[in-house]
């Protein structure tokens, strides 16, 4: 909509429905488009106007394209709660595909991709082959990315129909667009997908470095990820795809530049020429440099990638130091970055320079910077030896400045520096000293006491310095604490004097009676044990060599440098993590358990399953003792059966906020299945009745409530707070409820947030509701969380992964109840049953007359818990074992299990 259509959302009429459903059925136009803008704004702010879907749907036929393109956004939003009534829509749909109009056809197309309902999905695709094949480049690339949306919806009906085929065909289309848009769609496809789809081949790979000249920016974008994934066969063939993609980097673009950069990157890896390498990164560094002129944001995401670049590529920008210098208007998180990058760059040939900048920074008001600035030329002094004495003359002069934070930080820094040159330096410990009184912080104490205890023999008044610290012993952090018992420990056996000795009495003494820390305690009692026995071994092992310590400059792992490079340019690159760290792909598979039965006595004598050393007699079971029949087929697993695709929420319909919209009370919001829990009767209620329960549904948490008027007088305003709970559950949106109207009832599904308001204390399933509306006072009462609702879908663990977690909980953490009341008729049909609530087969076996199941499922934040059932078919009592790295959800957890299994 336009800026003018504002007013449309300034309709707040009572009689509002009926009213648009009059002006909707209009014979003028101009009154029909207009009723469509008030729905779409409506819909917009989150009032439910769902009633109108026929009235909009019919609205349809019709060539005007502003107002069909506005029923299409409706359409997106509505089908996935009307899908019966969606599909009145499929004969627009097709009519509009073969419309005349190529802009029609591609809407239709795209329309019917972004609508996510099973039953529309087989109608979509003659529309979609037809289009796929249309005689408009405009209609084709459309086309192909809505088989990508297909393939989420339905990845089998896509690869029957043979679309993966057509889009490969895409890829020599003679528009560089559609080539684009086919490279995109094979790319998402293949990242859904197990095997592989989308392999480029030296054929194809010449028809992507033809179109990437010609497409649009995004379509070059797309080209080049996927190139960057193109293995080369020798180096001339990397040399030639370097040639073709280099003028790139003169993109104006950002993406394109750093896309570019990363193809680059991938393919110097095979090019021998150290000539030809050079080159490259004499072309490189331009363009990177050029991104640091754009704004703020957008420089701090082309550092991030850059200090990827340069801990693999350093001679790109050696000689471009200056251009990472810290400008007084820099925001702090773009200055932060630069400094990381100047140590990486630092160099004998600049170090002068940078030296300087740091020493400037040193005396900024930002307290964090100035922190950094200063560990910053202790790091630059532990990675360029020839420069540590100019890097300590600079921390030296910065501590005489006598500004508390700086001298505290240039005390830590110089610690490392004495690790990384030993008996070096020495000589400024005297000057350290002079600082003793203004230190407050943990971490400085800890790194000055422990220059005194390394170097005890060379300060004559050592034992005096480290007692001012241990008047205050029993308050001190943990930190400072271990290392005054070291730092003491050392200066005894250094000077064995009578100071010393009244000094480590006074240490052992509240290290071992008055601390509970049993870090602290063990280290004291090992100390207290080797001083009273062996005087000389303990010399040995606390005055030992300690191995030197190196530049972390380049603190990453090689492998996970490796992958974060190959995804430059996306998040991974920003946040330093590789993707699966932060992004899960949620797939509900609900799957048939293998038949893994053996024969009888397979398994006897085998050692016993991890729950059965668990009993009231018997100790604790060994971490060894893992299930048998995992590890037997850990290695030779057949595939487990294919998993289904859960619906993927609409990305329109949450942006608009609609999934906290009421639905009418004859459409239930809720699964024909039993009625919801009453938990307001109406006799307490002053005629309202209010039940409600906890439900989970496509991977999202909801407060399910039906409320229902018995009163005299209509009720509204209704609004709903949670207390503090164990899973922090909060309301995600505003609790949606129209006027009730005396003997009227609505249902609605609240959206719910989750470790929102977390209450402390042991957990419980206690969920206290308050609910009020304008006519009556605050309606108190208690729900009961059941735990299956926060069971994830992606809970299913594979069974090598599942083994090495047994393995590497602690034995404490294996949990044991039995139920015996509760009894399995059915292996198969439990195995359903749980994974509908997101608990996971993983095997069986049979250990005599038992059946032993092993099962996985996971709570948010990543919690797994892995389950042992053990039981005879057909008869009452079942044992369940599990192991989890939070024992304590162990009761909630027995308990839905219990009523998973009733």
């Amino acid at each position: 909509m336009s800026g003018h259509d504002s007013k449309y959302f300034s309709t707040t009429k009572k009689g509002e429905i009926p009213e648009l459903k009059d002006e909707l059925n209009s014979q003028y136009k101009d009154k029909k488009k207009d009723a469509v803008k008030k729905v779409i704004a409506a819909m917009t702010v989150g009032k439910d106007v769902s009633s109108l879907f026929t009235d909009v749907v019919n609205c349809m036929q019709t060539e005007n394209l502003e107002l069909k393109k506005l029923v299409y956004l409706y359409l997106i939003n509505y089908a996935k709660s009307q899908p019966d009534l969606a599909i009145l829509a499929v004969n627009t749909f097709v009519k509009d595909s073969q419309d005349p109009n190529p802009l029609i056809r591609a809407l239709a197309v795209r329309t019917m991709g972004c609508i996510r309902v099973d039953k529309i999905t087989e109608y979509l695709c003659d529309p979609l082959q037809r289009c796929l094949k249309d005689d408009d480049p405009y209609v084709r690339k459309t086309a192909s990315i809505c088989v990508a949306k297909l393939y989420d919806i339905n990845a089998e009906l896509v690869e029957d129909r043979g679309f993966l085929e057509t889009l490969k065909d895409l890829i020599s289309d003679n528009n560089p667009m559609v080539v684009a848009n086919a490279v995109a769609a094979l790319a998402e496809i293949q990242e859904n997908s197990n095997r592989p789809i989308f392999e480029i081949t030296s054929n194809t790979l010449s028809k992507l470095l033809t179109a990437l000249n010609e497409c649009t920016e995004w379509g070059q974008v797309f080209i080049l990820d996927a190139l960057s994934k193109y293995k080369a066969s020798d180096a001339r063939e990397a040399e030639n795809i370097v040639e073709r993609v280099t003028p790139r980097l003169q993109h104006a673009n950002c993406a394109v530049v750093l896309s570019a950069v990363k193809m680059i990157l991938q393919q110097m890896e095979l090019i021998t020429s150290a000539d030809v390498v050079r080159n490259l990164c004499k072309k490189m560094a331009p363009p990177l440099v050029t991104l640091l002129s754009a704004e703020p944001e957008i420089q701090y995401v082309a550092l991030r990638n850059i200090n990827l670049i340069v801990q693999r590529r350093p001679t790109i920008l050696a000689h471009e130091i200056k251009v990472f210098f810290c400008k007084y208007n820099d925001p702090i998180y773009v200055k932060m970055e630069k400094l990381e990058i100047m140590i990486k760059l630092a160099s004998d040939r600049n170090i002068d320079q940078v030296l300087l900048e740091f020493k400037e920074y040193a005396t900024e008001v930002d307290v964090d910077f100035v922190r950094k600035a200063v560990r910053a030329i202790g790091r630059c002094a532990i990675k360029l030896e020839r420069a540590a004495e100019r890097c300590i003359s600079v921390l030296l002069e910065l501590i005489k400045i006598k500004v508390n934070y700086v001298v505290q930080e240039a005390i830590i820094v110089i610690k490392d520096i004495f690790r990384r040159y030993p008996n070096t330096y020495e000589s400024i410990i005297a000057t350290l000293c002079e600082s003793l009184d203004t230190l407050d912080e943990p971490e400085a104490k800890a790194s000055m006491i422990w220059i005194i205890g390394e170097y005890a023999e060379r300060i004559d008044n050592a034992d005096e310095l480290l007692e001012s610290f241990l008047e205050t012993f029993p308050e001190e952090p943990a930190l400072v604490q271990l290392q005054l018992l070291t730092a003491t420990v050392k200066l005894f056996l250094k000077k064995p004097t009578e100071g010393p000795q009244q000094m480590i009495q006074v240490v052992l003494n509240n290290a071992t009676v008055e601390t509970d820390n049993p870090d602290l305690r063990d280290r004291a009692y090992i100390y207290w044990r080797l001083l009273s026995t062996d005087p000389e071994a303990a010399k040995d092992v606390v005055l030992a060599e300690k191995p030197v310590i190196s530049d972390d400059s380049n603190q990453l792992d090689p492998s996970l440098l490796d992958e974060l490079l190959a995804n430059i340019a996306t998040l991974a690159s920003v946040y330093h993590k590789p993707p699966d760290a932060f992004v899960s792909r949620v797939k509900t598979a609900i799957q048939r358990p293998e038949d893994e039965e053996y024969p009888d006595g397979s398994d006897t004598g085998n050692s016993e399953s991890p729950a059965h050393a668990v009993d009231s007699t018997s100790a604790p079971s060994s971490s060894s003792n893992v299930p048998q029949a995992i590890t037997r087929q850990a290695a030779a697993a057949a595939p487990m059966s294919p998993a289904h695709a859960a619906p993927v929420p609409d990305l329109l319909g949450d942006l608009i906020g609609l999934d906290g919209a009421l639905v009418p009370v004859d459409q239930p919001t809720t699964p024909s299945g039993p009625p919801l829990p009453i938990l307001v009767p109406a006799s307490t209620g002053q005629g309202l009745q209010i039940s409600a329960q906890i439900i989970r549904r496509n991977g999202q948490i909801f407060y399910s409530m039906l409320f229902e008027n018995n009163s005299q007088t209509p009720l509204d305003g209704f609004m709903i707070q949670f207390n503090k709970n164990t899973f922090g559950l909060a309301a995600a949106g505003p609790l949606q409820v129209p006027q009730l109207q005396p003997g009227t009832s609505a249902t609605t599904l609240l959206p719910m947030s989750v470790f929102q308001n977390l209450s402390p204390g042991p957990p419980n399933t206690l969920l206290q509701v308050a609910v009020k509306n304008n006519q009556q006072p605050v309606w108190y009462f208690n729900d009961k969380i059941s735990l299956q609702v926060f069971f994830s879908e992606d809970g299913r663990m594979e069974r090598a992964s599942f083994l090495e977690t047994w393995k590497s909980l602690p034995d404490s953490n294996e949990i044991t109840k039995d139920l015996p009341s509760l009894v399995i008729n059915s292996i198969e049909a439990t195995v359903e049953h749980l994974a509908a609530s997101n608990v996971f087969f993983i095997a069986k076996r049979r250990n005599m007359d038992q059946e032993v199941m092993y099962l996985s499922a996971k709570l948010p934040r990543s919690i797994p818990f892995l389950i042992e059932l053990t039981t005879v078919l057909g008869i009452p009592g079942i044992k369940c074992a599990i192991k989890t790295p939070s024992p304590e959800m162990a009761p909630l957890f027995f308990e839905s299990v219990e009523a998973l299994l009733k």
